[in-house]
C-alpha cells in the first residue's frame, strides 16, 4: 500500500515516518508540506538523510488519488476538514491526527475549537479511533478521527469501571501532566526552554478543548452524560503523558480484584497492560512506544478507586495509535511495525 503525510514537518508527522519506515505492508511515497513545497525532507530533518529521500509537495487531490491509498493528516486543526472530503470522495483512505472530526455536537464544536465544524455527512463517515474499544468500527472504515493524546490515556484508565458500572458517574477528576512537544514544533512562549525548566505549571483549566473529547467517549462507555473535571498540566520533559484518575466506588473492592477486571477487559488488546498490585507506571516506561500502561489502587479508607494509566504521546498518543488504526483498517495484525520496545532510561 502507498502513503501519504500531510503535514508533514511536526512532530507527529517524523514519527509517522519513524514507524512506517519499518512497516512491511507501506510504502511512503509523499510528503506534503504547503510552507515546504519543494524542500526536500531531510533538510528538516536531517538525521534521516540517509534514510528518507523524500521531496516534500503542495496538496493536489487528483495527483494524491492517482499516488497513493491512504493518506494520514498529521496537521493543526482546521486544515484537514478542507482536505479530507476532497479525498474520500475519490476513495482515498485518510486518518485524521488533528481535532476536526472528533467531536460529533456542532455547538461543543465551535466553543472549544472556535471554527466551523467539518460538514455534516463526514462527520457522520468518520470513526473515532480509540483501537481498543472501537475495534470493530474501524474495520473497513473509510476515515478515522485518530484520538488526542489526554483523550487516550484518560479514556483507556477509566472505560473498563465506567462500562461495568463499578463506580460514581459524578466527581470523576482527571489530573493529567505532559511533555513539552505535546504543544508541537512551532515556536511559542509557554514552551520556552527559559520558561518551561524547572517549571511545572497548570494550563487551559476548564477550556481544553479535549474535555468535550474525554466527555463523548466516557459518555458512550457508561450510556449516561458524563462530566468531567480535568486539569492539564506542562511538565518540563519532551514526552510522555500521565494521567491521574479519582473516581468513586459504588461497592468496596479490593485493588486486586480491579486489577483482574481490567486484565479481562483487555485482554486481546497487546497494547494495554495493566501493573501488578502496588507497581504503578511511569512515563519513561513507555518512551517511544505505543503501549498504554495502567496502575490502580483502591483505597479502602476513602472507597476511591485512583487510576495512573501513561502513555507517549506522540506515538500511542499520535502517530503510534494511527498506524495501528491503519493495521486495523486493512485486516493486517494490529501489532505489525508497532512492536520496538519503549526506550529506557
Amino acid at each position: 500500500m502507498n502513503v501519504a503525510i500531510i503535514g508533514g514537518t511536526g512532530y507527529g508527522a517524523v514519527e509517522l515516518i519513524r514507524f512506517l519506515y519499518n512497516h512491511p505492508n507501506v510504502t511512503l511515497t509523499t510528503i506534503i508540506s504547503h510552507s515546504n513545497s519543494g524542500t526536500s525532507f531531510s533538510e528538516v530533518y536531517p538525521h534521516l538523510s540517509d534514510l528518507v529521500n523524500v521531496e516534500m509537495e503542495s496538496f493536489d487531490e487528483d495527483q494524491l488519488a492517482k499516488e497513493v491509498d491512504l493518506v494520514f493528516f498529521a496537521t493543526p486543526s482546521n486544515v484537514s476538514k478542507h482536505q479530507i472530503p476532497k479525498l474520500i470522495d475519490k476513495g482515498i483512505k485518510c486518518i485524521d491526527l488533528s481535532g476536526d472530526f472528533r467531536l460529533e455536537d456542532h455547538e461543543l464544536y465551535e466553543q472549544y475549537y472556535g471554527e466551523e465544524m467539518a460538514e455534516a455527512k463526514y462527520i457522520d463517515q468518520a470513526v473515532y479511533g480509540l483501537s481498543e474499544i472501537n475495534n470493530e468500527s474501524i474495520k473497513g472504515a473509510s476515515l478515522i478521527a485518530n484520538p488526542g493524546c489526554y483523550p487516550t490515556a484518560t479514556t483507556l484508565g477509566l472505560i473498563p469501571v465506567l462500562a461495568n458500572d463499578m463506580v460514581e458517574r459524578k466527581n470523576i477528576i482527571i489530573d493529567a501532566k505532559t511533555g513539552v512537544s505535546g504543544a508541537g514544533r512551532s515556536l511559542s512562549l509557554n514552551t520556552h526552554f527559559s520558561e518551561m525548566n524547572e517549571n511545572f505549571k497548570a494550563y487551559k483549566i476548564g477550556n481544553h478543548k479535549h474535555i468535550p473529547e474525554i466527555e463523548q467517549v466516557l459518555s458512550k462507555a457508561a450510556e449516561e452524560e458524563i462530566q468531567i473535571t480535568f486539569t492539564p498540566h506542562i511538565v518540563p520533559m519532551t514526552r510522555g503523558i500521565m494521567s491521574t484518575m479519582y473516581v468513586d466506588l459504588k461497592e468496596k473492592q479490593s485493588t486486586n480484584q480491579l486489577i483482574a477486571l481490567y486484565e479481562d477487559f483487555y485482554k486481546y488488546h497487546p497494547f494495554v497492560r495493566i501493573r501488578k498490585e502496588g507497581v504503578f507506571p511511569q512515563t519513561k516506561e513507555v518512551y517511544g512506544s505505543n503501549y498504554c500502561d495502567i496502575g490502580l489502587y483502591a483505597d479502602q479508607r476513602t472507597g476511591k478507586l485512583i487510576i495512573v494509566s501513561v502513555i507517549d504521546n506522540l506515538v500511542k498518543g499520535a502517530s503510534g495509535q494511527a498506524i495501528q488504526n491503519m493495521n486495523i483498517m486493512n485486516g493486517w495484525e494490529e501489532t505489525t511495525g508497532l512492536t520496538q520496545l519503549p526506550i529506557y532510561p
